[in-house]
């Protein structure tokens, strides 16, 4: 029987989550709270991001087959539900993709010309180009785009992180002023106030995408050892980044300045205007750039080849199931990069880039979210239900750990959901009726879809699936 090669060592698991995760631009949700964002991110990572990584790395473990949470919540939870949360973890992506790309296109901006950076028609063309490009790369297997996720997160998103870390550290150490204080009152935020709490989605997001390297469980080498090893690793680097990057972009630009998909890069543009190394703001737009270049790359394929894996029990039209001679599901790639251009086109008539950037953010963490919060579900009922399949990593003290860490996940994760629906104050340019029509509607219109696949999905499917693996096993015999 044939074996797939595994491609995928630790460093480059670790790699590929840093570049999904790490969103430079998504720290500038977090440095509008200041030197409270610090307070968001441990309590974030406590109830969010560490029940994330723990979970993620005992399921996955447990449960290597390709699919990732698809398989996960199916075994849990049934057909539907696993069905539902992939379509969630695939579906928030296609809407986040031409923010995340706006970003991007904002940095490369700084190369140049900084005042293209408002200009419409250039941030669509950009983002329309990017992403066809990653949709091709990603064309040729895991082998490519694993390698370019890994050059691209230490070049584009590790080092930008550490530069402007740094110069926010060597700002306050020679006494320069600062647009924060560090104190323990500005450290908690004002709990009389619930919108004060609103951005908390945002900052959340910025800790979100964990369990996607899941769906490469099977091509990393000696996953019982390296899989944990690899998620421990990026938790480190990532929680590193998106803490001490924030407050370096609040300690320079005032709260209400910062605009979202700008932040990061408009602060090192301050930082190296006064040091009088102006120069260099092009040089780490570039290298930003490349981060953002490397993440899409990393997430065009990840939640499609969960996707993918619900094409085995019929779930997948047949025109969707076509692979390439390198695995890769094309004809899903080619449809998510079309989808993705027409919401490039509405991109153009939202009103201010911040809140339209926001509103498409905060849509994406909903959605993402109850995904999150069927995992962690699912990964109690597994205990229960599945008790005797053997995972090579097990969140510690028996069962009594997995009910604390599964329901600090769920608690957190609902509280931000709730959260959500406030218009947050410190973004402009919201009319709240329309604000709770695009989130509700957007929210339950979404989670319905699969639903109705499932209720429409045809035998046919199923065994157009077998007849495609049967010819791909042969082919590589």
């Amino acid at each position: 029987m044939f074996q797939k090669k595994r491609t995928i060592n630790v460093f480059m698991l670790a790699m590929i989550n840093v570049a999904a995760l790490v969103n430079i631009a998504n720290i500038s949700v977090s440095a509008k709270y200041g030197f409270t964002s610090l307070f968001f991110i441990i309590v974030a990572s406590l109830v969010f991001f560490i029940p994330i990584a723990l979970i993620s790395a005992e399921l996955a473990t447990g449960w290597p087959q390709r699919g990732g949470v698809y398989i996960w919540v199916k075994e849990a939870l049934g057909d539907n539900f696993g069905f539902l949360a992939i379509w969630l973890q695939w579906i928030e992506n296609v809407i986040w993709y031409p923010t995340a790309l706006s970003f991007a296109a904002v940095s490369f901006a700084y190369i140049f010309n900084p005042s293209l950076a408002q200009n419409r028609t250039y941030v669509m063309s950009v983002i329309i180009l990017v992403f066809w490009l990653s949709t091709f790369a990603n064309f040729f297997g895991m082998t490519i785009s694993g390698w370019i996720s890994s050059v691209c997160a230490v070049f584009g998103t590790i080092l930008p992180g550490a530069v402007i870390i740094i110069l926010g550290a060597v700002w306050l150490i020679l006494g320069n002023p600062s647009q924060i204080t560090f104190s323990v009152k500005s450290f908690f935020p004002d709990f009389t106030s619930l919108s004060q709490f609103a951005l908390l989605s945002g900052v959340l997001m910025s800790l979100s995408g964990l369990e996607m390297s899941a769906v490469h469980a099977k091509e990393v080498k000696n996953p019982s050892k390296n899989y944990p090893l690899s998620i421990f690793l990026s938790a480190i680097i990532i929680i590193s980044i998106v803490s001490f990057g924030a407050l370096a972009i609040a300690i320079v630009i005032p709260s209400k300045s910062i605009e979202l998909p700008a932040g990061a890069i408009e602060a090192m543009a301050t930082f190296f205007r006064f040091y009088n190394f102006p120069k260099l703001t092009s040089v780490i737009a570039f290298l930003i750039t490349i981060g953002a270049l490397g993440m899409i790359s990393t997430w065009t394929i990840g939640p499609i080849k969960g996707m993918y894996a619900t094409a085995e029990h019929g779930d997948l039209p047949i025109f969707l199931q076509k692979l390439n001679k390198y695995q890769a599901p094309i004809n899903l790639l080619i449809v998510q990069a079309i989808i993705v251009t027409i919401l490039t086109f509405v991109f153009l008539f939202t009103p201010t880039v911040s809140s339209s950037y926001w509103i498409l953010l905060n849509l994406t963490a909903h959605l993402y979210q109850i995904m999150y919060i069927l995992m962690f579900i699912s990964a109690i009922v597994l205990r229960y239900k599945k008790p005797k399949v053997e995972r090579a990593y097990k969140i510690p003290f028996k069962n009594i750990g997995m009910w604390i860490v599964a329901s600090a996940g769920i608690i957190g994760t609902s509280l931000a959901i709730i959260i959500g629906y406030l218009p947050p104050p410190q973004i402009a340019g919201f009319n709240t009726l329309s604000y709770e029509i695009f989130l509700i509607g957007g929210t339950i219109v979404v989670c319905i879809i699969p639903f109705i696949i499932r209720r429409f999905r045809k035998p046919s499917w199923h065994l157009e699936h077998k007849k495609i693996k049967r010819e791909s096993t042969k082919s590589k015999l």
